[in-house]
């Protein structure tokens, strides 16, 4: 660390009501931030839409971070950060200027995965595609435009206390650590589930070896209320787990025993990824979900000298 070196910078994806960041720079710690290496490109539909989507990854400068561009509508930005969480219900909704961006957790999820910090996501409609429901096609299209290094040294958002959330039993919190873990516990009164605990850490290969193929997943006495709602309406077979009462509808095995847990975690890494950059914390979950998640880091990020960036 240099000696005496603190600045104030205010930091793009945070909002400004939270104030401005200390930033304590280190000339031999750091790695540089990254971005995607080559334009690619993917298309499928919308998991609650049902609609068809267009969608490309872009390089992008350093101190970008996410930066999703509806192409539909002359170019319109919306920065992937907490500022812009409009709803969580069923995924996580962005809104800006009235300009919504749904179900993006698990596209960011892969983008933080892989280790990218900066990238343009341009797509053509309100929905990010569900592909096969986890984030295992996002880490392949990534891996397929490579990782670029870039000058600017990466910057952590780097947790100095703990901060809680609990809401009815769902509860989250943050606290100190020196790298990005999760601690998460589900519990549904299912056969294929019922109580699941799985502890991860963000480190090389960890995401792609054991979260990103961990599909979504629903039950089928959802459907008819999810469908009444106009959401789920690309749900199939092909792009989410489907539990009967005492089984499930889909003809492929899990990919994972716990693989439940699994993407749960999955969704917590790609709604972490709003706060702008890589965080150095361990955060424990239990029977959490979006809105969770969304309150907590709005919470933190709001709790006077819980954090700084490094």
């Amino acid at each position: 660390m240099i000696p005496g070196v603190t600045s104030k910078l205010c930091f793009r994806h945070l909002s400004l009501e939270y104030g401005l960041a200390r930033v304590l720079y280190s000339r031999s710690s750091l790695m540089n931030q990254t971005t995607i290496a080559k334009t690619v490109g993917t298309r499928g539909v919308g998991l609650h839409t049902g609609v068809e989507v267009n969608l490309k990854l872009k390089p992008a400068p350093e101190n970008t971070g996410y930066i999703f561009v509806r192409t539909d509508l002359d170019d319109f930005e919306i920065p992937a950060s907490v500022e812009y969480v409009s709803h969580c219900s069923y995924a996580t909704t962005l809104m800006r200027r009235g300009v919504v961006l749904s179900t993006c957790e698990h596209l960011l999820s892969a983008l933080r995965g892989s280790g990218v910090d900066n990238c343009f996501i341009e797509l053509d409609n309100i929905e990010i595609p569900i592909l096969d429901g986890s984030s295992e096609d996002w880490v392949e299209l990534i891996a397929k435009a490579g990782v670029k290094e870039l000058e600017a040294s990466r910057r952590t958002l780097k947790i100095l206390t703990r901060v809680d959330f609990d809401e009815d039993g769902r509860k989250m919190s943050i606290e100190p650590c020196d790298r990005f873990e999760i601690e998460c516990v589900i519990d549904f009164p299912h056969p294929f589930i019922r109580r699941q605990s799985f502890h991860f850490v963000m480190e090389n290969g960890s995401f792609g070896q054991q979260i990103a193929s961990a599909r979504t997943f629903g039950f089928t006495h959802e459907i008819e209320m999810l469908r009444k709602a106009n959401l789920a309406l690309g749900g199939s077979l092909d792009n989410a787990i489907v539990l009967t009462p005492d089984g499930m509808l889909n003809e492929t095995p899990l990919r994972f025993d716990d693989e439940f847990v699994r993407h749960k975690i999955l969704d917590i890494i790609g709604d972490v990824a709003l706060l702008g950059m890589p965080v150095q914390g361990k955060i424990t979950a239990e029977k959490s979900g979006h809105a969770v998640h969304a309150a907590l880091m709005s919470k933190l990020l709001k709790t006077e000298n819980a954090w700084e960036i490094v």
